[in-house]
């Protein structure tokens, strides 16, 4: 029996999987730490943002140790890329997973390897008859395109999107009109990378779309087994959305499969799924989103194992 962990470091939230060799999923994990906060604004991390992150990250050594984990791969993506302070951030990665693994650190990752990751865990449980697939890992200061053979980052997420444009609570016609145009911007960026034209399916995976499926079905409590591979109409998915962005902060936490971290961000989460629902329309005539509970972490262990 050998176990392995991976951590997935982003704007938003640090996530963790550990992973069987024999039996499978042992445990997976989320917390909200917003580790982008001000990154856009400053170009460096926050000291109460690094802690938030150092605090978590500690609480899933711990989790490792119990469950006897003796390799663990941590990947760190948007934030960590633009952040001019990150050798602090590295520092105490160093020393919280060397616990584990002599010599462990968080690694940078470009882009295009994350969407690699992101593509295998995120496809791995559904009929290969129904590809070509396209995924998109929506995070918090990035989101990636991949299909097989091409894949792009775009410095679109709902972190960063939120800070720099879409600020009132909740936000203004004006504000939600000029993050449509950034996003539709960026877009276009991938659009010269992705043959979206020749998709069948579009995969969703991250925070913002397992969010959006739980509020489609209009469940009672987030139920990642109901989430992970529900397919959900475009038609149902603007309800949701347009409701998101009309309400407040506060509001969205009222709702109980809305983690009370992604409340204020998912207004400008969903306003980025409903451009690329105009765009996937127009481009490959889809209706509708799988929605995938596996992501980077799973192709991570795959790595590992």
């Amino acid at each position: 029996m050998t176990r392995v962990a991976a951590v997935d470091c982003g704007t938003n939230s640090i996530r963790l999987l550990i992973h069987d060799t024999d039996t499978g999923e042992v445990s997976r994990r989320n917390t909200i730490v917003r580790l982008g906060q001000g990154v856009d604004e400053t170009g460096q991390f926050a000291p109460e943002a690094i802690e938030r992150t150092r605090a978590a990250l500690a609480d899933y050594v711990d989790e490792m140790q119990r469950e006897n984990v003796t390799r663990v791969r941590m990947v760190a993506t948007s934030a960590t890329r633009d952040a001019a302070n990150r050798e602090e951030f590295f520092a105490m990665t160093r020393e919280l997973l060397g616990q584990i693994q002599p010599g462990a650190v968080a690694e940078v990752i470009t882009g295009e390897e994350e969407a690699a990751l992101s593509f295998a865990g995120a496809t791995a449980d559904i009929d290969p008859a129904r590809g070509p697939f396209c995924v998109i890992d929506l995070g918090g200061g990035s989101t990636e395109f991949v299909m097989e053979g091409h894949a792009i980052s775009t410095q679109m997420g709902c972190v960063r999107i939120t800070e720099r444009i879409m600020r009132t609570n909740p936000p203004t016609a004006e504000e939600t009109t000029k993050a449509r145009a950034l996003i539709d911007e960026k877009i276009a960026d991938a659009t010269s990378t992705i043959p979206f034209v020749e998709a069948q399916t579009f995969v969703g995976c991250a925070g913002t779309f397992t969010t959006l499926s739980a509020l489609a079905q209009s469940l009672d409590s987030y139920d990642p087994e109901r989430i992970h591979m529900s397919e959900i109409p475009f038609e149902r998915l603007r309800e949701v959305t347009a409701d998101l962005r009309g309400k407040t902060a506060a509001q969205r936490r009222e709702n109980p499969v809305v983690h009370p971290g992604r409340a204020d961000v998912i207004g400008s989460g969903s306003t980025v799924v409903e451009q690329l629902m105009e765009t996937f329309e127009r481009e490959a005539g889809a209706t509708s989103f799988i929605v995938s509970e596996k992501d980077i972490l799973d192709g991570i262990v795959a790595g590992l194992a």
